[in-house]
């Protein structure tokens, strides 16, 4: 069998991907220099910017390769040939798993780009893939059920519903996440 060629660099690009990922959740992103990503990955630290530009663009992308697979993920989901009870009960399972690994990457760069339009556009970005896969997910759903609410709407109460789960999960609070989400499954059965 043929082994498939690998772009020149591609390994240590990966390891400074995997790198500033595990720096992302261990420090934040405010503890986060090209050095240390660099030493973090065994690489020259100026790799960094030949890579990526800079430290938060680098950033960025780690949170575009971790959305990549979680997209994946969820469209296969909500392609599956199931009730979408069980799919919601599924994305539900997901949102409050033991591992917030997404969520803390999600917020430390949500408050990076606060003050960057870049980053902000990229991030604008990443949500739009969100906002379209729960488009799909709930359309049917939707007429289904008869929700009383334009389409968007609804998009936009399951994002936000779910962005605050994960601010609170993240600050340790949990409380009445459990009750609400029982009464979501029981009012969708």
């Amino acid at each position: 069998m043929a082994k498939s060629a690998v772009r020149p660099g591609h390994e240590t690009e990966q390891a400074l991907l995997d790198a500033a990922e595990r720096l992302l959740l261990e420090i934040g992103s405010a503890g986060i220099t090209t050095r240390r990503v660099a030493e973090e990955a065994g690489a020259n630290h100026g790799l960094v910017h030949y890579y990526f530009g800079s430290v938060e663009q680098l950033l960025v992308r780690v949170l575009e390769r971790f959305t990549d697979g979680l997209i994946e993920r969820q469209r296969a989901l909500y392609a599956a040939d199931q009730p979408f009870v069980e799919k919601w009960r599924t994305a539900m399972r997901y949102l409050v798993s033991e591992d917030a690994t997404y969520e803390k990457i999600w917020f430390e760069l949500q408050a990076l780009a606060w003050n960057s339009s870049d980053l902000r556009d990229r991030l604008a970005r990443v949500n739009g893939e969100w906002r379209s896969v729960l488009t799909d997910a709930l359309a049917e759903p939707h007429r289904e059920l008869k929700i009383g609410m334009p389409l968007e709407a609804l998009v936009a109460l399951v994002m936000t519903f779910n962005l605050g789960i994960m601010v609170e999960r993240l600050g340790g609070i949990d409380t009445g996440h459990a009750e609400l989400l029982e009464w979501i499954d029981q009012w969708l059965s």
